[in-house]
């Protein structure tokens, strides 16, 4: 059974993947704060500006770095939809693993060429992530090679939870915290950080109303499979994981499910209002925010744009829209 990390954890992983991850700016948006509601401060944390565009070193380089040399010689592989698969290749190459990386026969082109320019080796495999997933267990099983799951990785989560500590530090008294939920790590992380650094702030998971296995999941109490048609790469999956369903339910109280149209609707507000391109993904946190509207108004609310890494077709349709 896997061990959740705890807030010590995040700490550790800060000093550790210092030396390749950078800090990302914290700005508030007034633009963005009037889709609110009078008086509202909305503040965005642009993970989109990190290394790759995306949260997600964080979490692979926390984990890689702290693998053995006898890991590291059979090689890493992992599924992912884009942004799980170019951590891995970027830590990978960082402490001299090779890294091969299952994606599915949709997979965003932009992040397939990111993850070969960092030497990955690519297998698409599978029409949706689940069963790239699957399929990496199976390889990893066959050749010997160290799996790294997207999401049941302790050191993984600790890794990525170093983001909300940054949020903390940088700004006090926040009433609401929004965190993307794909497979959960990020939320995960957040979850042990707002609860050791400031427990009066409400942490809203927000996941895609057409991808909500994790939000069924913390719902209940077992694991739930459930349709998956969303286009924002980050949040599809149609399974859920124990390890960071878990820890919501321990921590998470505050749920949302989004529509792709209101998904699509945040990419805009976000490219009109703040300047800034954010994937699928990232947006559904500002997307939350404006349909929780009525209860955040007039407070200080923190949204995640988790990533940047949006292709040319998912941003024609959200211009179109």
């Amino acid at each position: 059974m896997l061990v959740p990390p705890v807030f010590r954890d995040v700490i550790d992983a800060r000093r550790r993947i210092a030396p390749y991850i950078h800090r990302t700016p914290l700005r508030q948006y007034p633009a963005l704060g009037r889709l609110i509601g009078p008086g509202t401060e909305l503040w965005v944390k642009h993970e989109n500006h990190q290394v790759l565009g995306s949260f997600k070193p964080r979490g692979g380089v926390n984990l890689v770095s702290q693998l053995g040399p006898g890991e590291l010689s059979r090689g890493l592989v992992s599924a992912s939809t884009g942004n799980h698969g170019q951590s891995v290749a970027f830590a990978g190459k960082t402490f001299g693993a090779s890294v091969t990386v299952v994606v599915p026969e949709v997979a965003n082109p932009g992040k397939l060429q990111a993850m070969r320019d960092l030497g990955a080796t690519i297998i698409q495999h599978g029409k949706i992530f689940d069963e790239s997933h699957a399929y990496s267990l199976q390889l990893a099983n066959d050749r010997g090679m160290r799996h790294v799951h997207s999401a049941n990785e302790p050191m993984l989560i600790a890794g990525v939870g170093t983001y909300s500590l940054e949020i903390f530090e940088d700004l006090g008294d926040i009433d609401a915290l929004i965190v993307p939920v794909g497979a959960g790590s990020g939320c995960s992380g957040a979850a042990i950080v707002t609860d050791a650094v400031s427990p009066s702030t409400e942490l809203i998971a927000v996941q895609a109303e057409a991808a909500p296995s994790v939000f069924r999941s913390w719902q209940g109490d077992s694991l739930v499979e459930a349709p998956m048609a969303t286009a924002a790469e980050g949040l599809a999956t149609a399974n859920s994981y124990d390890l960071p369903v878990g820890i919501l339910r321990e921590h998470v109280r505050s749920f949302a499910l989004v529509s792709e149209d209101e998904i699509r609707a945040a990419i805009v507000h976000y490219l009109e209002h703040a300047r800034s391109l954010v994937e699928g993904a990232g947006a559904a946190s500002l997307a939350a925010a404006i349909k929780l509207k009525d209860r955040l108004a007039g407070k200080r609310v923190v949204v995640v744009a988790s990533g940047g890494n949006l292709s040319m077709a998912h941003l024609r349709e959200a211009l179109a829209g």
